[in-house]
């Protein structure tokens, strides 16, 4: 498992960022993004894939979350 931070570009969409790797990139999909349930996998533009447990509602962000890679090692 890896700490991600996710918050909101300048652009509006939602960007992913992994400190350890230094890796930022867009998210191009979120499994759930309502008000009452927020997370689940996300694909970034590179068409890696992560997961973190989805969230009872929607926070505020940016937002720091515990995530595991999907389809590879951790990072």
């Amino acid at each position: 498992m890896a700490n991600i931070m996710i918050r909101r570009g300048d652009n509006g969409a939602l960007s992913f960022y992994l400190p350890k790797k230094d890796l930022e990139d867009d998210i191009v999909s979120l499994e759930f993004d309502t008000p009452e349930r927020w997370g689940g996998e996300l694909v970034l533009k590179d068409g890696s894939r992560w997961y973190f447990d989805p969230l009872e509602t929607q926070p505020r962000l940016p937002i720091t979350v515990k995530a595991k890679r999907m389809g590879g090692e951790d990072d």
